[in-house]
């Protein structure tokens, strides 16, 4: 197929996608799929010569908002930054049970005993510590897999309930209420869509143990960032590991950038420069499904939100 990437291009996904026969053309009124780079849908034309859109990234609510998805199948990358985003998860989880921020901001060793006597640890010593994980699909299976070695009790949280391997327990959405409330560690990759904007509120994290731990790979908006930082104030949860917030960018002066508790990074675990090197695979498997008349692997789904 012939394929216009733009408005970047991106040499790693196009020796990928051209490795499976495909032809990069440099104008996009001669090419059949656009390969789409930028996720900021003012920046996004769709000629009619274009017959589906491969999007650069997994998050396609803004698009949706916007009016930018219709009339051409959109497909967007599901899956693809699975091990990229779970190793941030793991690190955030890490991050925050040893403080490695609250000892930064203390900047003294006289907080050595108050730390330890309140750090977590994940692997089990009395008993094996329970970790939920909230939109368990492909990046919570790679999540469930690195946490593995940690001995953890993992509940599994998604839309349907269907068995997610490696965990002891898999809930649907609909059954879940109470595990808000039973787990040490919650780690949400939920994606942003009408049911999951602003789900985690006030009333979910007092419903949450003092000690646990919230982690948010998955989207800023299925968080009340005010009732979060009320949370961490007054110790209703013991701490939070944050890959995505709202909004974005968090400006300046925002009180989690010094909650002690608070541990974040920008929205970094699937940038562009981790992205380049997982769309082609993507692409490809989309392109043949095209090809042969059949459902591309994450073709997205406007009434769903992804």
């Amino acid at each position: 197929m012939k394929f216009y990437m733009g408005p970047r291009q991106w040499p790693e996904t196009i020796a990928d996608i051209q490795s499976a026969g495909h032809e990069l053309v440099q104008d996009i009124h001669q090419a059949e799929v656009l390969v789409n780079t930028t996720p900021n849908p003012a920046k996004i034309s769709v000629p009619d010569n274009i017959k589906w859109v491969q999007h650069c990234y997994t998050g396609v609510n803004q698009l949706i908002d916007a009016g930018v998805i219709h009339d051409v199948p959109w497909c967007n990358t599901a899956g693809a930054f699975a091990t990229p985003v779970a190793e941030s998860a793991l690190g955030l989880l890490l991050s925050v049970a040893h403080h490695h921020k609250a000892f930064a901001l203390a900047a003294s060793w006289s907080v050595a005993r108050e730390l330890d006597q309140s750090q977590a640890w994940v692997y089990p010593q009395a008993a094996p510590k329970r970790l939920a994980v909230f939109g368990a699909g492909g990046i919570g299976k790679e999540f469930i897999r690195m946490v593995a070695p940690f001995g953890l009790h993992i509940t599994a949280v998604n839309r349907s309930g269907t068995q997610v391997p490696g965990a002891d327990v898999t809930l649907a959405m609909a059954d879940a209420a109470h595990v808000w409330g039973e787990a040490d560690f919650i780690v949400c990759i939920l994606p942003l869509t009408p049911d999951t904007a602003g789900l985690v509120d006030a009333a979910i994290f007092r419903a949450m143990k003092p000690s646990a731990l919230f982690i948010n790979v998955g989207r800023g908006g299925t968080v009340v960032t005010e009732d979060l930082v009320d949370a961490l104030r007054s110790g209703e949860i013991a701490g939070a590991g944050l890959e995505v917030v709202d909004p974005e960018p968090l400006p300046d002066g925002h009180p989690l950038y010094t909650l002690p508790n608070c541990t974040m990074t920008p929205h970094m675990a699937a940038s562009a420069d981790v992205a380049k090197y997982h769309i082609g695979a993507v692409f490809n498997a989309n392109a043949a499904a095209w090809e042969a008349g059949e459902e591309m692997p994450t073709r997205v789904d406007v009434e769903r939100g992804y």
